[in-house]
């Protein structure tokens, strides 16, 4: 007779019950009343385990995990665990204050990491862009099921009340209770049906950035009237004119100030994770700043994750390293608490339970309905008014902590908390099937396909992996060169510039720095004349990004050369520079082949370099410029193609590609009709390229035995004064990229770029 056979979940859940049992039992054996760090840590494995579980089965369900994480603490509290074993649940879970207040600290972190979080996955750029149909759509969504909730306040029974003379702050917490939607919870459910990128996926998370943000300024404000019990106009006034005073200094000033806080520390530090740190330290400040204005701390904790993530250069490791600590500590013991806290026998009271049902009922149908009017006001169809509806309905995270925030300051009694976290749940769990169900019936527009398959290109390109450029240059016309180039591609793909004068004398920035001579002028004079590049580049093209930035928004610093150059190179590669503009002379070496300093230079940076030479004369107007680039139709050639199409656009000049065969015996120039069914085929990939940065570009075919004499044959017919070629290092001592790109190094009698691929 064969074994039964236990299911995946069996081995963990038994280990997880053994584990409880066994230090439920020694923690019942603790007759101490001072805290014991021994069940602290119990309880913190305890909803660690649990949430992650439980988190994984609504996952394979196509529930939100946190929805895991809630129900995992309900179940360990007095609702099931407690109803069952109420001694055991004791023992693990302790009324005793002083013990409770070890995992309320781990949660109260939670609520400021959650909320940092939350703001740096806010894409304020998509809420520009949309702001008028999405702020049509949350306003409406906001301000019906708002009404609805404070009406529910406001006639709901006294019995019901946790204070009847506090009312009109109970009435506004359900109002924002019922009222604010999670982005995260919509953000991921439209991600995974893959809708992110369609317009009504976009406009949904565009609402919900915009409720989002509403929102916590509302819970702000409430809770400062929550602090009095009253509403006190002068209390009221301070609150509101603190907040929007914060708010605007914080997205002007301050943003500046925290984009400089994050690149001083990535670039001075040497420690492990400084970043992590310093953006924590800039989170508790500015919760900080508003617990003193009197609204609550995750204002400042949501504002600072806003500013944090649209700092240009917040690396992905670093914003992963944080996600995972989020994730993987706060986020199952907030929610765990949060359900722990949560009491469903109160459900039992035949009045509680018709309050949970109308609570549901108004949540619901205020939610769609003032979702669905915004939509049809705004001019979308049925099908995209219910599509917003549906997708609008979901509280999750931000509604617990509404409610948490609620119950600390005793607005809400633990029957109406655990009420309210009952409604977030079944609203977030209504949401993913229903808005699959409305977004699968929703036809692709043509616009829709054009620009996801922009998108998609985008996502893939050569140039997307790239976030931070490193200007390394001397004093020669090498130098100039870069800067001026490394300027108008900074302002068009939107990357920081660190600027690095390699003539610096070692260990004398300091000094020089004091009498604002040396390479400190210099790099003043090369900063500025990249920002001068930069806003020629955004003149030309009308270069504005999605949340408004231009040529006044690009990034400029200088890092001193205060070491041996290939250790600052190397450091600065392991600091998030992964782009290196090259503009040093000598680029031969006296004896042929690259230069000794240029190929240590190469050799020590970690990323990808742009090595810049220029020869001949270059016209003063950057609309001037003739850019040849050499395809063979290799990926090497696609990307070096895809490089000058981006310097071709932000200088407004002329491109021009050319297709090289290598024969026996030169051929002039042929038209593009008479190519081959392969050079087709490259000339079709480089019109994607092009189309999708808006250039246009001449196509023309050669051939010769010696492809470097053909193209400089060709760059002199066609008066080309830039020549822009894709390269890839050759394995050996000796820096080398092939032999078409060697001999142009020695006989190029113009200006030239070999882009590393």
């Amino acid at each position: 007779m064969n074994s039964p056979r236990l299911s995946p979940w069996s081995v963990p859940l038994i280990a997880i019950c053994t584990f409880v049992s066994y230090n439920v039992a020694w923690a019942a054996d603790q007759k101490s009343s001072a805290p014991s760090e021994a069940l602290f840590l119990i309880q913190i494995i305890v909803l660690v385990v649990a949430g992650r579980l439980l988190g994984e089965l609504m996952v394979r369900m196509g529930q939100p995990s946190i929805m895991g994480q809630i129900i995992g603490g309900i179940l360990l509290g007095p609702s099931v665990f407690g109803l069952l074993l109420p001694d055991a649940q004791t023992a693990l879970f302790p009324e005793q204050e002083i013990q409770k207040a070890m995992t309320d600290a781990v949660g109260q972190l939670g609520i400021l990491f959650l909320l940092l979080l939350a703001g740096m996955e806010t894409d304020l750029a998509l809420a520009v862009r949309l702001r008028r149909a999405a702020a049509g759509v949350s306003l409406t969504g906001i301000a019906i099921p708002f009404a609805l909730g404070f009406a529910a306040g406001e006639f709901m029974p006294s019995s019901l009340l946790p204070n009847a003379g506090e009312r009109l702050v109970t009435s506004l917490f359900l109002g924002t209770a019922l009222s604010i939607s999670s982005v995260k919870i919509v953000a991921s459910v439209v991600r995974e049906m893959d809708f992110m990128r369609r317009n009504v996926g976009q406009l949904i998370v565009a609402s919900a950035i915009i409720d989002d943000t509403v929102g916590w300024v509302i819970i702000a404000v409430t809770f400062s009237l929550a602090k009095n019990g009253t509403v006190d106009v002068s209390t009221l006034a301070r609150s509101v004119i603190g907040t929007v005073a914060f708010m605007a200094f914080s997205f002007t000033i301050g943003r500046r100030i925290v984009f400089e806080i994050i690149r001083w520390i990535n670039d001075s530090f040497k420690s492990d994770l400084p970043v992590l740190s310093g953006i924590i330290a800039i989170m508790g400040a500015m919760a900080i700043v508003t617990n003193a204005i009197g609204v609550h701390t995750v204002l400042g904790a949501f504002v600072a994750g806003i500013l944090v993530g649209q700092s240009p250069i917040l690396t992905r490791q670093i914003e992963g390293q944080l996600r995972a600590l989020t994730t993987a500590l706060f986020m199952p013991v907030f929610f765990g608490l949060t359900g722990l806290h949560t009491d469903l026998s109160v459900l039992a009271d035949q009045s509680t339970l018709l309050l949970a049902m109308g609570l549901v009922l108004i949540a619901s149908l205020g939610k769609f309905g003032g979702a669905f009017v915004g939509s049809k006001i705004g001019g979308f169809s049925n099908a995209e008014a219910i599509a917003l509806g549906c997708g609008m309905n979901a509280r999750g995270s931000t509604e617990v902590i509404v409610a948490s925030i609620g119950l600390s300051v005793g607005v809400l009694d633990q029957r109406l908390f655990s009420v309210i976290v009952a409604m977030a749940v079944v609203t977030t769990m209504a949401m993913p099937p229903t808005l699959r169900w409305a977004l699968a019936r929703l036809p692709m527009r043509e616009e829709e396909k054009e620009r996801l398959a922009s998108e998609a290109f985008e996502k893939d390109s050569f140039l997307s992996r790239f976030e931070r450029i490193l200007l390394a240059i001397d004093h020669s016309p090498n130098g100039d060169l870069a800067a001026r180039l490394s300027g108008h591609f900074a302002a068009l793909r939107k990357m920081p510039v660190t600027i690095l004068d390699v003539d610096g004398d070692d260990g004398a920035a300091e000094k020089q720095l004091d009498a604002g001579t040396g390479s400190d002028s210099r790099a003043k004079e090369i900063s500025q004349r990249v920002q001068s590049t930069a806003e020629k580049a955004v003149e030309t093209q009308a270069v504005v990004g999605e949340s408004g930035d231009a040529a006044g928004e690009l990034h400029i610093s200088v890092r001193k050369k205060d070491a041996e150059l290939q250790k600052v190179l190397t450091e600065t590669s392991e600091k998030g520079h992964d782009l290196m503009f090259v503009g040093v002379e000598p680029t031969t070496g006296t004896k042929g082949g690259y230069a000794d300093r240029l190929a240590s230079m190469i050799s020590a940076f970690a990323g990808t370099a742009a090595i810049i030479t220029s020869r001949g004369r270059l016209p003063e107007k950057d609309a001037d410029l003739r850019i040849l680039v050499p395809v063979s139709g290799t990926e090497r050639s696609m990307k070096a193609a895809e490089f000058a199409l981006v310097v071709a656009k932000a200088t407004g000049s002329t491109i021009t590609a050319v297709y090289f065969r290598e024969t026996r015996q030169a051929t002039p120039v042929s038209r593009v009709s008479d190519v081959t069914d392969t050079h087709r085929a490259a000339f079709r990939k480089l019109d994607q390229i092009a189309a999708f940065h808006g250039v246009d570009i001449d196509k023309v075919v050669s051939a010769g035995s010696s492809p470097e004499l053909a193209i400089l044959r060709h760059a002199r017919r066609g008066r080309f004064n830039l020549i822009i070629l894709g390269v890839s290092r050759r394995a050996g001592e000796d820096l080398s990229y092939g032999t078409v790109a060697d001999t142009l190094l020695e006989t190029a009698d113009r200006s030239f770029v070999f882009v590393e691929t």
